[in-house]
């Protein structure tokens, strides 16, 4: 189980004495507490207020022609919307392309609230929301579980297309699901009892290194390294990722609650992937409008090693989705 993994490399950083060694120069902080997060991508970063929650950020480059494109990260200590920028740079300028920074990553907020897939689904919709047309939607990792729940319920969004998705493994005892009975409110509580700690081991540079070598098939980019450690700095940036590791960010069942629900024309991209399973792809892959392709020698982010056939897949996806 991932939450396992995670308390044990934490561990091992903090008897290492890699916490200390490790941290980067204190930032300087604005006067409002935040502290400047160079972009993650090109194009204009825009704010919108959600409400209950406060700023979310998305990049936005409006130029080209088409449906708006909407690309979402994953979620985990160092997520931002960097993990999509291969796919921006080959979108951008050819159609409209935004990229949302879920509640509690990126540049948006890190507000000490409940953190939900509710609220994270909820980010998307306001995006939509604000764009006000149809959108077509590409999300990765666990975002994939978010976007799927927004789709559910705004029409707004056309099709889906999940780059190694969670959700797809058996609804208990999975790779992505807390063990505990409540959810995972009590792994959260004794989590929380020494965040500052373990968030801070999680977050040293080899440890971030560490769980993207988990991701890619050969050595991870410094450039990729270098903006998960800075986005895992900001103020506020333990908080969301707490939710994650205790589980609560995870649906019980998603296929069974999300995915076998959608109506619309899903792709998934897929291969290995040291941290999500795919067990019940082969049904999902039955349903009208599913799509599945494999992009072979990859192991969750094909987007970074695989970009062409990536491209393809996609493009034929929304082609024939028409």
């Amino acid at each position: 189980m991932r939450t396992q993994r995670l308390l044990v490399i934490a561990a091992a950083v903090l008897a290492g004495g890699l916490l200390l060694s490790a941290c980067a120069p204190a930032q300087t902080a604005n006067p409002d507490g935040t502290v400047s997060l160079r972009p993650a991508l090109s194009g204009e970063r825009r704010s919108l207020l959600l409400p209950g929650f406060g700023r979310l950020n998305y990049y936005a480059d409006p130029r080209g022609t088409g449906r708006p494109l909407v690309l979402t990260h994953s979620v985990n200590a160092a997520a931002s919307a960097y993990e999509m920028k291969p796919l921006w740079d080959s979108y951008a300028g050819t159609r409209p392309v935004y990229a949302l920074e879920w509640p509690g990553f990126g540049s948006s907020a890190r507000p000490d609230v409940t953190y939900t897939p509710e609220l994270m689904a909820s980010a998307l919709r306001a995006l939509v929301d604000e764009l006000g047309e149809d959108v077509d939607v590409v999300s990765l990792s666990l975002g994939s579980e978010f976007v799927a729940r927004a789709a559910l319920q705004d029409s707004r969004i056309r099709t889906l297309a999940l780059i190694s998705p969670s959700g797809f493994g058996q609804p208990r005892g999975g790779t992505q699901r807390a063990a505990e009975e409540d959810g995972g409110a009590a792994l959260y509580n004794r989590l929380n009892s020494v965040g500052d700690l373990l968030y801070g081991a999680i977050r040293t540079r080899p440890s971030i290194q560490y769980f993207l070598s988990r991701s890619f098939r050969g050595p991870v980019p410094g450039d990729v390294i270098d903006y998960s450690t800075e986005t895992s700095r900001q103020p506020g940036a333990k908080y969301a990722p707490l939710y994650f590791i205790s589980g609560r960010l995870f649906g019980a069942d998603a296929y069974g609650d999300l995915y076998s629900k959608l109506n619309i024309p899903t792709l998934v991209l897929y291969d290995q992937d040291g941290f999500v399973s795919f067990d019940r792809l082969p049904l999902f892959a039955q349903k009208a409008g599913a799509k599945v392709v494999r992009i072979p020698d990859t192991d969750g982010l094909p987007q970074f090693e695989k970009l062409p056939e990536v491209r393809r897949a996609l493009d034929t996806f929304w082609a024939e989705a028409k």
